[in-house]
């Protein structure tokens, strides 16, 4: 599946559903971020059941503000609806794909079970 694009009224729907949903936060000015942009392509391309969504923080800045987008690229992973990862930096593409088959591996039921034991600990 190729990359699509998401904004400040599409993103919570993407983000919120079943399956994998990654998220590359970045804007036209920013070089990192278009050097990156082959491998998320790339890695796309290679993992056709997950959603590869960009988000142009220039043109969804709202949204960026409200994410704390403090660096870019920022690579964010939801599984199921819950944020996994996170993180600012591009990735090489061994290093991308690695990531996303440790997050295809992950026990979602122990994840929700990890999430609620902290929200009770609060």
């Amino acid at each position: 599946m190729a990359t699509i694009d998401i904004t400040e009224d599409t993103f919570e729907a993407t983000v919120s559903g079943e399956g994998i949903v990654i998220v590359d936060c970045w804007a036209s000015w920013c070089g990192p971020c278009r050097a990156f942009a082959p491998t998320f392509e790339k890695a796309s391309e290679e993992n056709p059941e997950i959603i590869f969504a960009k988000l142009d923080t220039e043109a969804n800045q709202a949204l960026a503000a409200a994410l704390e987008i403090q660096s870019i690229p920022t690579l964010m992973i939801f599984r199921d609806g819950i944020m996994v990862y996170r993180d600012a930096g591009a990735l090489p593409l061994p290093v991308l794909t690695d990531l996303i088959n440790q997050v295809k591996a992950l026990d979602m039921e122990d994840v929700r079970r990890q999430l609620k034991e902290q929200n009770e600990a609060q």
